[in-house]
């Protein structure tokens, strides 16, 4: 029976990317809108949707839906083009792959994904690093679901009732990510936060924030699992 629900954040948690997925977001903006990208966003926690929107009002163009919808599109487009590139100039962060492939082995235990990314894209970044087979990608919920992330633990919530028949209470949720913004949509959705400094935010600074529990990356597997299992 599973009595918990792991959703992990990919950028700066599972993976660093580097600037390949910047650079797929400088060209799809600019396909799409056909001006020259000189300044870029602040990223890090944020939905595809959101980032896009960003862009959009720092190039002064109108933020209609149907661009936003038509900048996604091309950007899953120019991640695939560039996903050659991914292994060569990122990485997995340390421990990344152990821990999940040791949440796959437990059966009381459905280990998917909460992130900003569009659903394609989160699927080319984990590929990029062999992460993907160690997580149950239809059961999680990305920045395609919805561009609030607040909103993002429900929606996965109800995927992995749906799809995998767990139903877990909120407390029985962790979400586990590297930024502020991850733990405000756990604590939106009443669930719990592991994060970890192998973002932007050192582990120090996350520490002050009320997470669950905060490490500086995830190389010490029984520890996270221990974490994410035993409460």
């Amino acid at each position: 029976m599973t009595d918990r629900l792991l959703l992990w954040d990919l950028d700066g948690t599972l993976v660093r990317v580097g600037q390949v997925s910047a650079a797929a977001f400088d060209r799809a903006v600019a396909d799409v809108t056909g001006r020259d990208i000189t300044r870029r966003p602040a990223m890090s926690g944020k939905t595809d949707p959101q980032i896009v929107r960003d862009y959009l009002e720092i190039l002064d163009v109108r933020d209609e839906q149907e661009t936003v919808r038509l900048v996604l599109r091309r950007l899953e487009v120019a991640l695939t083009e560039l996903a050659p590139r991914l292994p060569e100039t990122g990485e997995a962060t340390p421990g990344s792959e152990a821990i999940l492939r040791r949440m796959a082995d437990d059966p009381s235990v459905v280990s998917s994904v909460l992130t900003g990314n569009i659903a394609p894209n989160a699927a080319v970044k984990l590929a990029a690093f062999g992460l993907d087979r160690w997580l149950d990608l239809e059961a999680g919920a990305y920045g395609s679901d919805h561009a609030d992330r607040l909103r993002l633990v429900p929606i996965a919530m109800r995927s992995a009732a749906e799809l995998r028949d767990a139903r877990c209470r909120p407390d029985q949720v962790w979400v586990i990510g590297d930024t502020p913004r991850d733990l405000a949509c756990a604590r939106a959705a009443g669930a719990r936060c592991l994060l970890v400094g192998t973002g932007k935010t050192p582990a120090d600074q996350l520490a002050t924030l009320g997470a669950d529990a905060v490490l500086d990356d995830l190389s010490d597997t029984d520890t996270v699992a221990k974490i994410l299992t035993g409460f």
